[in-house]
């Protein structure tokens, strides 16, 4: 079985239906990119996937699990992380304490463990502080570790963001639009790391609307058009159908 089934996704907001009978699969080890035009359900489908809101109908798999309807939460702790088109730091924290934030079962946290300072929570505490300067430094954000994230640019902002989801060792991670609004030099630096995550054996799936760096980064890709599957394939087959070029690109 694929590491993710998506089977018949159905979602209808106010009559509206943004995801009709959507089935998608995605091996384990995969780099896949998302694309469509506005509108085709490219959201709602990672939105419905990841937890952040209820199908209407149909069933999404996750490692041999049904986990339709799951909440964010209980799907991050399985494995599978998401990451937003806008990003969702906490500007009025630190770098190093946004990546540190994401990470799971801190003692420290509980009210006992905390009074007492159990070894326990030291050592998880202190794994937890050299694992965040890890990815910091794998980002290139290690100078900006004690900077409130409110003073990053929007490219340093996504890096944040991929970091601190990295803390969570998922096995899949679903990337809305990390080039959005990124400068050129800062996109390839993203895309650099998205293909080291995949080539260390991460599955990915990545929803773009900056083409050219997205037929470069997948190996496949899914295309959606008024909530459904229009085509799949390797980029360059993709790009070169008819139905893509009139639903997406145009004449």
């Amino acid at each position: 079985m694929s590491l993710l089934d998506v089977d018949g996704l159905v979602k209808e907001f106010g009559g509206l239906r943004a995801l009709d009978d959507l089935s998608v699969s995605v091996e384990s080890g995969e780099l896949v990119g998302v694309m469509g035009p506005n509108g085709a359900g490219k959201t709602t489908f990672f939105n419905c996937v990841s937890g952040v809101v209820d199908p209407d109908g149909g069933r999404v798999t996750f490692d041999s699990d049904d986990v339709t309807g799951d909440a964010p939460e209980s799907l991050a702790q399985a494995g599978m992380v998401r990451t937003f088109q806008l990003t969702r730091e906490l500007e009025t924290m630190t770098v190093r304490d946004n990546v540190r934030l994401a990470a799971t079962d801190q003692p420290g946290e509980r009210t006992i463990p905390a009074l007492a300072r159990t070894d326990a929570m030291e050592q998880r505490e202190r794994a937890v502080r050299e694992r965040a300067d890890e990815l910091i430094e794998a980002f290139e954000l290690d100078h900006l570790a004690d900077e409130y994230s409110s003073n990053l640019s929007g490219g340093q902002r996504k890096l944040l963001e991929l970091a601190r989801a990295l803390m969570l060792d998922p096995a899949l991670l679903l990337l809305d639009e990390p080039f959005a609004g990124v400068n050129p030099t800062l996109t390839n630096d993203i895309a650099d790391r998205i293909r080291d995550l995949n080539d260390e054996g991460m599955t990915v799936v990545v929803i773009e609307h900056e083409l050219e760096a997205l037929t470069e980064l997948v190996d496949r890709l899914v295309v959606l058009q008024q909530g459904s599957l229009l085509v799949e394939g390797d980029p360059e087959t993709v790009l070169s159908d008819e139905r893509v070029i009139d639903a997406y690109l145009g004449e």
